[in-house]
């Protein structure tokens, strides 16, 4: 079965967005650095990039364009299987590359990681499906970028649940730009 990987950045104090939604502490992981390094390692294992609605969009403005093409991921994240899962989009064209497939429930997720052949899948961003992804059991990896900044209120990368979700942890490893990247598996 292929593993689903979740990967977001978030803040110390755990928020995906700033309160206003904005995406501006990223800046505190230089470009260019082990962020970068990570990630197109961790590419090597990945074949299929699954998105949210919202994300997907967010995402088919930028990557799939001439503004991406000096980010030294953009060439490998162009060239994944793309999965929308969106109960509104009819369709989701990614620039001059293939179109992605738009699913519309967590069953078709559930397919997806059943598939014989594939390499693991990677969540990027999209929050409310991670946070359905996770209670569902789906999410076979939850990896965590902090920033070495606090926010203090913005946009929680966490589901609100009476049920807590236990995580085993994997791997952690400081960057030189002060970021560190955490690996956890879901125990629960």
């Amino acid at each position: 079965m292929r593993r689903l990987i979740f990967q977001e950045y978030v803040t110390l104090d755990g928020y995906a967005a700033g309160p206003d939604g904005g995406l501006e502490f990223f800046d505190s992981i230089a470009d260019g650095g082990d962020a970068d390094d990570d990630n197109l390692q961790l590419l090597e294992s990945i074949d299929t990039m699954l998105l949210g609605a919202e994300t997907y969009k967010l995402f088919a403005s930028y990557w799939p364009t001439d503004a991406a093409a000096d980010q030294p991921v953009a060439p490998k994240l162009n060239s994944l299987r793309l999965v929308v899962v969106s109960t509104r989009l009819e369709s989701a064209p990614w620039g001059s590359y293939e179109p992605g497939l738009v699913v519309r429930d967590l069953d078709a997720v559930r397919a997806l990681k059943a598939e014989d052949t594939g390499k693991d899948i990677i969540l990027w961003g999209s929050i409310m499906l991670f946070q359905s992804l996770l209670q569902a059991g789906l999410v076979d990896e939850v990896q965590l970028r902090i920033c070495p900044i606090l926010l203090g209120a913005g946009k929680s990368a966490f589901p609100d649940s009476d049920s807590p979700v236990q995580l085993e942890l994997i791997e952690a490893r400081p960057w030189a730009d002060g970021g560190v990247l955490v690996r956890y598996r879901p125990t629960s």
